[in-house]
C-alpha cells in the first residue's frame, strides 16, 4: 500500500488524480494540499502543509509554480518522496528541486503521459538522420486556460532534440518582429490555445520535398493522472536524487 498526498486536489488535474489513484486498491490517499481546503473526495484537505501531522510515502504535486517553495520545505522536513508534475517552473525552481533532491526521492517531469515521453525518444532518433537536411518546428496546441506558453512539454522535446546535437540550436518562439529567412541553427516552437484542446504536440521535419511528422495528441487528463500514480509507486522506496520519465519508462 502507497500513502499519497495530491498537492492541488481541487484543481482540474487533481481531481483526476484522486479518482484514478482511488481506483487503485494499493493506493490510499492520506490527504490533500489546497488554498481551497473544501473536502470533496473523501480525504481531508489542509491549506497549508504544516497543519498535517499524519504520514505520507509520496506527494503527487499538480498546483501552482507559488507553491513549490512551501511543498519542497515540507517534503524534505517530513522525509516525503515528491513527484512534481506542475508546470510553467523558473529555473530558479527547478535549482530548488535540484536542491531537495540531495535529501529526498524528486520525481519531475513536463508532461507525465508514458505517449509523449516516447514522442521525445524517437525525435530525437529522427534528429540524429536527418538534423543536418532537414529544418525542426514544433507546435503545441492547448486549451484556453493554459497560463503558460509555449508549454512544457514543447520545451522538453526541444531540449531532447538539442541534446542529440553537436551544436545545439536556438529557440526562436515569435517571428513576426523580424524580417529574415529561417536559420538552419534554430528550433521553431509555437503556442496554439483555443477550446478545449487536453493537448497536442507536433514535431515537424521539413526538408527538400518531404516532410516528416511526429505527432502525440492527449484525448483527457486521465493519462497524466496514471503515469503520476506510477511515478509514485516507482520512487516510493528509491534513494534521493531526481529522477524522470526515462527512469522510469526503462523498469516498464
Amino acid at each position: 500500500m502507497i500513502r499519497l498526498i495530491v498537492s492541488g486536489c481541487n484543481g482540474k488535474m487533481g481531481k483526476v488524480v484522486s479518482a484514478t489513484a482511488l481506483a487503485q486498491e494499493d493506493v490510499e490517499i492520506v490527504c490533500g494540499f489546497d488554498i481551497n481546503n473544501e473536502s470533496s473526495m473523501g480525504y481531508p484537505v489542509y491549506s497549508n502543509p504544516d497543519e498535517f501531522d499524519g504520514m505520507a510515502d509520496v506527494i503527487i504535486d499538480f498546483s501552482h509554480p507559488d507553491m513549490l517553495e512551501g511543498l519542497l520545505r515540507y517534503a524534505v522536513r517530513t522525509h516525503t518522496s515528491v513527484v512534481i508534475a506542475t508546470t510553467g517552473l523558473s529555473d530558479e525552481q527547478k535549482q530548488q528541486m535540484a536542491e531537495a533532491a540531495k535529501q529526498i526521492p524528486v520525481f519531475f517531469s513536463a508532461n507525465m503521459s508514458l505517449g509523449v515521453n516516447l514522442l521525445i525518444e524517437l525525435a530525437q532518433k529522427a534528429t540524429k538522420v536527418l538534423a543536418d537536411n532537414f529544418d525542426i518546428e514544433i507546435i503545441e496546441k492547448h486549451h484556453n486556460q493554459k497560463l503558460d506558453a509555449p508549454s512544457g512539454t514543447a520545451l522538453a522535446i526541444a531540449d531532447g532534440i538539442n541534446d542529440t546535437l553537436i551544436k545545439r540550436k536556438e529557440y526562436v518562439y515569435d517571428r513576426h518582429a523580424v524580417r529574415k529567412k529561417r536559420s538552419k541553427d534554430e528550433i521553431g516552437i509555437h503556442a496554439v490555445r483555443g477550446g478545449t484542446i487536453v493537448g497536442e504536440h507536433t514535431v515537424l521535419f521539413a526538408g527538400k520535398d518531404e516532410i516528416i511528422e511526429l505527432k502525440h495528441q492527449a484525448m483527457s487528463k486521465e493519462i497524466f493522472a496514471v503515469g503520476a500514480v506510477a511515478a509514485a509507486k516507482y520512487i516510493k522506496d528509491k534513494p534521493a536524487r531526481m529522477y524522470n520519465m526515462k527512469d522510469l519508462v526503462a523498469e516498464i
